[in-house]
């Protein structure tokens, strides 16, 4: 019998012209162990993004006592201790300032990031999303989704300086955006390119030789600038590429239900909401290869977040509260900390839920979950809570607990850009160069 793959067309004339249609995935285009196409073994896709919350942690309510695979997930991580197997917990690890200035809330976030402590938000170079994004984000329709679900329109995912990834601050805009115009259903039989989009590309395609010999004649300062513009116009060739042309058929796929419009805040109670609105739509975005990378900021990390009928912010009470001589930390803090390990559990619930192969979304993904800092109040870069969820597609070992003990946080950054693919030996800049990565957690 003939073979058949993933790739597969039933052609046919309609009205003279010949017509593809796409077949959904069947076991028979999968290996044995379900996790590979049997055709070319290829896996199945891998996904890597970030999630981020604001303001730190209380370090003996989330850091476990143990480390090691024998751990125990309690207070604030108890929510997420049926996850236990698939996720890391890393702590310990500190961004080194050497003489920097610390900017509250940016300098840590952002050294976690790029491997290089910084005053500001002009980094030095691209954000670790980014640098993975060439390598396993070619392929989809998006190079990568930024969201932020308290209203705020800020991205800590940097193509460069000043150069941030914009994010949708709506569920609704973020729905019209992947699943409206210009959204082609994985598992419609009837595929039709978009006369649009062919004429775009022609357009594009016919200043192909000029954007070469243009080129050519300009000085190196114009040479960067057109590179970088010349860069964003092969991503939409890519774009229009993918666009005229049937995507590949998803297993179990359906159609998301657009949102009501509703007016997002950030009162707690509907950043949790709204995040897991979004949460929902972006795993269903990944399901459709719409991206394979993401950055979810479920707060700014100069944490704008609110208790119902106050006006006192998360961020505020870090600095104004007073510490509990009998707890020793503050309480109302803590809650803000304990909500944003609720949503964590939520966000993890959303991957979950999508079935992949023999496992599920979240197998197929690497998240690289942090803060911005320790201590809030005293806007400390040492030991910066952070984890990792999911295996990446088998590429790690999770079920563990890796105490940094003062090491550089970059060590996690190299690990995770090694871990994809990226060919890098060292990352980091002065005491954050390292050529260390966590051993420990590749598979």
């Amino acid at each position: 019998m003939k073979s058949r793959t993933r790739r597969t067309l039933l052609k046919g004339l309609f009205h003279g012209a010949v017509v593809g249609v796409g077949l959904p995935t069947l076991n028979c285009f999968l290996d044995d162990s379900g996790k590979a196409f049997a055709d070319t073994k290829q896996r199945l896709p891998t996904r890597f993004g970030t999630w981020v919350w604001g303001c730190g942690f209380i370090p003996e309510h989330w850091i476990p006592t143990q480390t090691g695979s024998d751990f125990d997930l309690h207070g604030h991580l108890a929510p997420v201790a049926s996850y236990k197997d698939k996720l890391s917990i890393l702590s310990g690890f500190d961004v080194k300032l050497d003489g920097v200035p610390n900017k509250p809330h940016i300098t840590g976030c952002l050294g976690l990031r790029t491997g290089v402590p910084v005053p500001d938000e002009n980094v030095k170079k691209p954000t670790l999303d980014v640098e993975i994004a060439r390598i396993i984000g070619n392929d989809t329709r998006f190079g990568s989704i930024e969201l932020s679900t308290s209203g705020i329109n800020r991205s800590y995912s940097f193509r460069a300086a000043g150069a941030p990834n914009p994010s949708e601050t709506s569920p609704l805009a973020f729905y019209q955006r992947v699943f409206g115009e210009g959204f082609q259903d994985p598992n419609n039989t009837n595929f039709v390119p978009n006369p649009t989009f062919m004429a775009q590309q022609s357009v594009l395609s016919a200043i192909k030789d000029q954007r070469a010999d243009l080129v050519k004649t300009v000085g190196a300062e114009d040479r960067h600038r057109l590179d970088e513009y010349f860069t964003a116009i092969r991503e939409l060739e890519q774009k229009l590429t993918l666009q005229l042309q049937p995507p590949a058929p998803v297993e179990n796929f359906v159609k998301p239900q657009q949102p009501e419009p509703y007016t997002v805040d950030a009162t707690m109670s509907e950043v949790i909401k709204t995040h897991k609105v979004m949460a929902d739509l972006l795993a269903v975005a990944l399901q459709s290869n719409q991206t394979r990378i993401f950055n979810v900021l479920l707060s700014d990390t100069a944490s704008n977040l609110r208790k119902p009928g106050t006006t006192a912010t998360h961020h505020t009470l870090t600095h104004e509260e007073p510490v509990d001589p009998a707890l020793g930390y503050q309480p109302q803090v803590a809650w803000f900390a304990e909500q944003s390990m609720l949503a964590w559990k939520d966000f993890l619930d959303s991957l979950s839920s999508i079935k992949e192969g023999d496992g599920t979304l979240l197998d197929n993904c690497l998240v690289f979950a942090h803060s911005d800092c320790s201590i809030a109040k005293s806007h400390a870069v040492e030991g910066i809570p952070m984890m990792l969820a999911g295996s990446g597609g088998g590429k790690f070992k999770t079920g563990l607990h890796i105490a940094g003990k003062g090491d550089a946080a970059s060590r996690v950054g190299l690990t995770l850009q090694q871990g994809l693919g990226v060919p890098i030996d060292r990352w980091g800049s002065l005491s954050m160069d390292t050529n260390r990565p966590l051993t420990e957690l590749m598979a």
